[in-house]
């Protein structure tokens, strides 16, 4: 059991060194986009399906983190709060469903909208990221680059990709005893790699002379008050508080 763990870690700090080494040029060019929406009256939104939702939801009403990050949300697609959970893995699959939830949101041109999906490969994120192009947002995917081999991918529709380094299946380690190989890390990559880019945004606009949007935890002193003081200055554009 330990040295099981042990491993876990290992291979999960060895793709977290990998994501720091080598997508240095990318959590860039994502914070630059994410600051520039900031300081020009942009708005940001964070959409991912399945388990690939987990790390865009980590962006949202996050203590420490930009105020500004709206969940777009596809009904029956966000988690495995669906039932039966099947069904969301289905509905990924969906064309056209993908540009009829962006039509209806509050997205707009200029707007910031990031992509997260394993395996960019399913109509949901792919679709988002054509359709969220030809309406002028910019779009940042964040995928495993090992599962574009073939065909149309999240790769191929997005301005700035964030590569997670995940092997195809998303699982780390294996035992001779068992017929399948377990334990899967593209949740705390990706999530990483997504607070790396918030965290960076936040130090430009600082660098920039902007007071960045952060929220407080409601758990530390003056928490509530501050928070309060930054949705009043950027209500218009925060829509998760509506």
């Amino acid at each position: 059991m330990d040295d099981a763990a042990s491993q876990y870690f290992d291979a999960a700090i060895a793709l977290l060194r990998r994501a720091r080494d080598e997508e240095s040029a990318g959590i860039a060019a994502a914070a630059s986009a994410l600051a520039d929406a900031v300081a020009d009256g942009g708005r940001i939104f964070a959409f991912g399906a399945g388990h690939s939702s987990l790390a865009a939801q980590d962006l949202v009403y996050r203590a420490g983190g930009l105020a500004l990050v709206n969940l777009l949300a596809v009904p029956g697609a966000v988690g495995v709060d669906v039932m039966p959970a099947t069904l969301g893995s289905a509905l990924e699959r969906v064309s056209g469903l993908a540009a009829t939830v962006l039509d209806a949101s509050p997205a707009r041109r200029s707007d910031v909208l990031i992509i997260v999906s394993l395996s960019g490969r399913n109509a949901l994120p792919v679709e988002m990221a054509q359709h969220a192009r030809a309406l002028g947002l910019t779009v940042i995917g964040v995928t495993s680059l090992a599962y574009a081999r073939t065909g149309s991918r999240l790769k191929d529709h997005c301005d700035i990709v964030l590569d997670t380094k995940i092997a195809v299946g998303d699982t780390e380690l294996s035992l001779p005893t068992l017929p399948a190989p377990f334990a899967p890390a593209s949740t705390v990559v990706t999530s990483a790699l997504l607070q790396a880019v918030v965290a960076t945004a936040i130090a430009a606009l600082a660098e920039r002379g902007i007071t960045p949007p952060v929220l407080r935890s409601g758990n530390v002193d003056g928490g509530l008050d501050w928070n309060r003081r930054v949705f009043a200055d950027y209500g218009d554009r925060i829509f998760y508080q509506h």
